[in-house]
C-alpha cells in the first residue's frame, strides 16, 4: 500500500553499496514501486515486526492456567477483546 495521500516532511539518507541499490532498484520495478515507496514500506514492515517481536508476558502458573482458560472461551460480542482487534495499530500515524 502506498502512502503517496500525505506528502512526506522528513528525508532520511542512507550510505548503500552499488549491488544493493541494484537490487533494490530491480525490486521496486518488479512490484511497480519506486525505491523510496519500496524502501519505506520494507522499513515499515521491518518496524512493525521488530516492535511485535517484543511483547513478553511473564506470569506464575496459576495465572498462566487462568490466561489460557480465558482464550479458551469466545469473545463477547462487545467486549474488550472486539476493542482491543479494531483499535489502531500504535505504528500508525494518527
Amino acid at each position: 500500500m502506498s502512502r503517496t495521500a500525505r506528502p512526506r516532511s522528513d528525508t532520511l539518507n542512507l550510505r548503500i553499496r552499488p549491488e544493493e541499490r541494484g537490487l533494490i532498484d530491480r525490486a521496486a520495478a518488479a512490484t511497480g514501486k519506486t525505491r523510496t515507496d519500496f524502501v519505506i514500506d520494507a522499513a515499515r514492515r521491518a518496524a512493525e515486526d521488530a516492535l511485535l517481536d517484543r511483547a513478553l508476558f511473564l506470569m506464575d502458573e496459576d495465572s498462566f492456567a487462568r490466561f489460557q482458560a480465558r482464550l479458551d472461551e469466545p469473545p463477547r460480542p462487545n467486549g474488550r477483546l472486539r476493542r482491543t482487534m479494531t483499535a489502531e495499530s500504535p505504528w500508525k500515524d494518527s
